[in-house]
């Protein structure tokens, strides 16, 4: 069990899949005829050649030259250079990266739930890792399975508390899709709530050692050692919960004693605020790294006069609101058997009586915002109505335009995926975590004009990781969905090609 047997169940079904995709579909395809022909120009050494099709940076195209510039500088002959730079060895960098992500998120796993047994978590990696869209682009040569493996190793680099290899690793991640930005400040920005929390930790507890070491514990001094723990809690109090801190003295450096379930949103960022004041050089130096790759980026935008490299008329910033409540609801019913069932239902009802008001009052915003989202802000970009080859063609078509009303009825839907994200990872994660997240889901969605599920592949992971909920019989469910989903959508891809009467060539459903 571990990471050995993850890599190696993961590895079973990526090559000889990889090895049916090459051998059915050996040409470029769709996206991939902008990708492959620009790598291949970096193979043959011409670094200056670019497409002025591609949005992203190249940095999927240098991690594909790593494994095979030895075989470049060793051969001139341009045959070599075709062969070792073709579709399917280019193709095989994302099959090797989606190993390399198996193993991430079992590390990942590991260290965010310490009490998981090797083999439940070996269980819910092999499950994550058959997520059907991140599933399917590892047999083809698209930037999604490679940004989300340097993602992945930039959030465990932070967790580790190895900042800088984590900022490496972020400007690696922004090199290969420019929104990758958005989750290096949304690290960070975990990784330095934590490090804020654990110093206010370290400091009320080096001054309890401080009272044993002057005599101040001692049998005659009861009350001033009582009144530095009480001081200690109720400093600590907007950091941690009740639970956390009694078990404080046990473990005062662990994430459950971070915890900051108990308190108001307000009062967290109030209370980190603070902290930050009386460490602020400290958390400066510590987290400098990605202050210097978020400038390196920004500067870049400024010189570019875009975020985008290419294509920039179809790719402009525009509101689309209702992109964050599609990933909503898309995100959970990719989790369906965790979220809707009665159980989590009467659960999420139950938390909502607690505050009858305020849950009142939320309630009605989030449908208000809903439905003002989906009628102003729901764009029709001209990709997703002219392109019959993906699943959101179908849904927006079938689905979303099946009546003027559909739009407005699913509304409700939204509000509660949403809500029921909000009730998981609320159990689990501070208040200001899934604040950042929320700002973080909606910096990298709403600006995109286009509905597409890779973009939510992320955020989704962002969200499953944390939400530790769920037994055996909702993973078991899960994987069976997965699989099922992840069957028809390769076979519809394979072996049900079909043609276009206004352009030439084999046409092939994909995600």
């Amino acid at each position: 069990m571990g990471r050995l047997a993850v890599a190696l169940v993961v590895s079973l079904w990526v090559i000889p899949i990889s090895t049916m995709v090459n051998r059915i579909v050996p040409e470029p395809y769709m996206d991939e005829i902008f990708h492959i022909p620009q790598a291949q120009q970096f193979c043959k050494g011409n670094f200056r050649s670019w497409d002025p099709m591609i949005t992203t940076p190249p940095g999927l195209y240098y991690l594909s030259l790593i494994p095979l510039i030895s075989g470049l500088w060793r051969t001139n002959d341009s045959l070599s250079l075709s062969k070792i730079c073709s579709p399917a060895v280019l193709r095989s960098t994302n099959g090797v990266l989606a190993i390399l992500c198996s193993i991430l998120l079992y590390d990942l796993i590991i260290h965010l739930r310490p009490s998981i047994g090797d083999r439940d978590a070996t269980l819910y990696t092999l499950v994550l890792t058959l997520y059907p869209v991140h599933w399917f682009f590892t047999f083809l040569y698209y930037t999604d399975v490679a940004s989300l493996a340097v993602v992945l190793a930039m959030y465990l680099a932070c967790l580790k508390r190895n900042y800088w290899l984590s900022a490496v690793l972020g400007g690696l991640a922004i090199s290969i899709r420019q929104t990758n930005v958005i989750w290096m400040l949304f690290i960070a920005a975990i990784g330095g709530i934590d490090y804020l929390v654990r110093e206010y930790h370290k400091k009320y507890d080096d001054d309890l050692l401080i009272a044993k070491s002057t005599g101040l514990e001692g049998e005659n001094h009861r009350p001033v050692s009582a009144n530095l723990k009480k001081r200690k809690m109720r400093k600590m109090g907007s950091f941690a919960s009740a639970t956390d801190i009694s078990t404080a003295k046990a473990n005062v450096h662990s994430s459950k004693s971070s915890s900051m379930l108990s308190t108001g949103v307000l009062k967290e960022i109030q209370e980190i605020f603070s902290a930050l004041w009386c460490l602020k050089w400290n958390f400066l130096v510590l987290f400098s790294p990605y202050l210097l790759i978020f400038g390196a980026f920004v500067s870049f935008v400024i010189l570019n006069g875009s975020i985008v490299l290419g294509a920039k008329e179809a790719h402009t910033v525009s509101p689309h609101f209702a992109q964050i409540f599609y990933f909503g609801l898309a995100s959970a019913a990719a989790m369906g058997p965790i979220h809707f069932n009665l159980c989590q239902a009467a659960a999420l009802f139950k938390s909502l009586r607690m505050n009858k008001l305020l849950s009142f009052f939320v309630v009605c915003i989030s449908l208000a915002a809903g439905s003002i989202s989906v009628h102003f802000f729901s764009i029709e970009h001209p990709y997703l109505l002219a392109d019959n080859r993906h699943y959101p063609f179908y849904i927006w078509r079938k689905v979303i335009k099946a009546h003027w009303l559909m739009k407005y009825l699913l509304v409700p839907f939204y509000v509660y995926s949403w809500l029921s994200i909000y009730h998981i990872l609320g159990k689990f994660q501070r208040k200001t975590w899934v604040l950042l997240f929320l700002f973080a889901c909606g910096a990298v969605l709403i600006p995109a004009p286009l509905i597409e599920f890779r973009y939510y592949t992320i955020p989704y992971f962002f969200i499953i990781l944390h939400s530790h909920t769920g037994g055996y019989k909702h993973w078991f469910v899960i994987a069976i969905l997965y699989v099922t989903v992840n069957v028809f959508t390769m076979a519809m891809f394979l072996y049900r090609p079909f043609h276009w009467d206004h352009e030439p060539g084999t046409q092939r459903f994909i995600w």
